[in-house]
């Protein structure tokens, strides 16, 4: 057990304020998007003044043998907190057949790591997990085709030219021809978002659904105004999580972040895909390949209760668990096997091993080695990620 400080990422869509007082950092107006742990290469969390990376490399059994015959010499997971001021860009993750193909074809075409036109980083999909610590608003996969429909009807957006095939087509194929026509729009074209936003200013207080939806097109266009990916995420479902619930997002899922402070977990990868809302490449040919455009709705996903405070999120992906402790005087121990990282997000533990104690204040974190039994008590909640123990 060791202590593991993580790295600051400083995107522009972040808030200055929500992770500086989390982790007890001063406050400027400088935007902090996200505070990683674990060993990407990018940005690898320090470890008794050694990158993290570097670290398992030189103590391999840190990670375990079993995690190493399934993943290789390297940490499986990253672990963050991610504080949304502003919307992030539409986006969906490959994959691992998808990835491993992607990287490889643009290896083949020698096209830089760092190319603007560059899709595939490396070569591990990236299925994520996002849990609230805040009431944390977003986008997530794609609604009905007739309601979409039907709700741009309701805000009196004569858009037919672009909705007509989510009715008179439906399902999967509606929304791909829907959403891929929207990313191609152009010059006199783009009138299309300026009626959407005029219908939505004119519905913005109406009540339910129709209203949410005008303003979350408003919510939108404050960030990237008049940009015709507002009417690409108004064909995806809105959701909101209350802290402590989460959401599992699989390869394929078109989502988006909007607003709010949570703990995120993925597999170890930087592919993203953009889909709009970014001046960032849209690659529309691997959107087609990667994105699953059937509908479905975006729901909490569920957890299991372990008992003593422990619950565990029932994320499916093969390369990462989470779960959260609510700490209290009974000690309980840090669930799952391998390297886990736990994180107190709020009050403060106390996490002990063979006899030696380590006191961790809200926003610190622990390094567990695989094997190791680690006890923690104290006042608050704390999280714990780890490799994952399910095939899928």
């Amino acid at each position: 057990m060791r202590r593991i400080t993580g790295t600051v990422q400083h995107y522009a869509w972040g808030s200055p304020t929500a992770i500086p007082i989390l982790l007890g950092l001063p406050v400027t107006e400088q935007p902090v998007a996200e505070y990683w742990l674990g060993a990407h290469p990018s940005a690898p969390s320090i470890v008794d003044g050694v990158a993290l990376d570097s670290l398992l490399d030189d103590e391999p059994e840190v990670l375990g043998e079993g995690s190493i015959s399934r993943y290789g010499a390297r940490l499986p997971y990253l672990m963050k907190l991610l504080a949304a001021a502003q919307p992030l860009s539409l986006q969906a993750h490959p994959s691992r057949a998808q990835a491993e193909e992607g990287f490889a074809r643009e290896e083949a075409d020698n096209i830089p790591i760092t190319a603007f036109a560059r899709t595939y980083k490396d070569d591990w999909p990236k299925p994520e997990t996002i849990i609230a610590l805040t009431e944390f608003h977003g986008l997530c996969g794609f609604r009905d085709p007739a309601r979409t429909a039907e709700l741009f009807a309701a805000i009196g957006a004569p858009v037919e030219s672009i909705t007509g095939p989510l009715v008179q087509r439906r399902g999967s194929a509606a929304l791909a021809e829907v959403f891929l026509d929207v990313l191609s729009l152009d010059g006199d074209r783009m009138s299309l978002v300026t009626e959407v936003l005029d219908g939505a200013r004119a519905h913005a207080d109406d009540e339910g659904e129709v209203g949410e939806f005008a303003r979350t097109a408003l919510e939108l266009d404050a960030f990237f105004p008049g940009d015709k990916g507002i009417v690409a995420a108004l064909l995806m479902n809105r959701f909101v999580l209350q802290a402590g619930e989460g959401m599992f997002l699989p390869a394929g899922i078109m989502h988006a972040y909007m607003r709010g402070l949570g703990v995120e977990v993925m597999a170890n990868s930087d592919n993203v895909l953009r889909g709009g809302l970014t001046s960032k490449h849209i690659d529309v040919e691997q959107l087609l390949t990667v994105v699953d455009f059937s509908p479905s709705p975006a729901t909490a996903m569920p957890t299991n209760d372990l008992g003593h405070g422990v619950r565990q999120y029932e994320a499916e992906a093969e390369e990462f668990a989470v779960w959260s402790i609510d700490l209290g005087a009974q000690p309980v121990d840090v669930p799952g096997s391998g390297a886990r990282i736990l994180l107190v997000v709020e009050g403060g533990a106390e996490a002990t091993a063979n006899g030696d104690s380590m006191a961790l204040d809200q926003g610190q974190a622990a390094l567990v080695a695989d094997g190791e039994t680690v006890q923690v008590t104290g006042q608050g909640r704390a999280f714990v990620a780890g490799p994952g123990s399910r095939s899928v």
